[in-house]
């Protein structure tokens, strides 16, 4: 009984975790982000669920983007979007480019990833 309980919990850990990373408010900053990928690499443009759904290890299916879309119609969302792109407005303090490169980069390759994986 004991072994069956720890191995239910052990074989449901990993759908939680993939439950956590859909949030309005988080998804909102991502796609603010993204937006700034696209507009800097023209190979990463139309690829937003597919690079959020990577992050998170899930599988870019139909199901998967459908909760997106209702995270993305969602009051908190739009809120959260508002918020984040005003934040993206403001000028920056003469940042420099490459971090934001690097992160563009190291999303690309999370979907270059999952795009392995689904062929495999």
């Amino acid at each position: 009984m004991r072994r069956a309980l720890l191995l239910a919990i052990a074989l449901a850990a990993p759908c939680l975790a993939q439950a956590a990373g859909f949030d309005a408010p988080g998804l909102a900053r991502f796609d603010t982000g993204y937006a700034r990928c696209e507009a800097r690499f023209a190979h990463m443009k139309g690829a937003r669920d597919e690079a959020y759904l990577a992050v998170y290890r899930v599988k870019a299916d139909a199901k998967a983007r459908g909760r997106l879309a209702e995270l993305r119609r969602s009051a908190a969302y739009r809120k959260e979007q508002r918020a984040a792109q005003a934040e993206a407005a403001k000028p920056a303090a003469s940042a420099p480019a490459s971090p934001l490169e690097q992160q563009c980069q190291a999303l690309w390759t999370q979907v270059q990833r999952a795009r392995s994986t689904a062929k495999g």
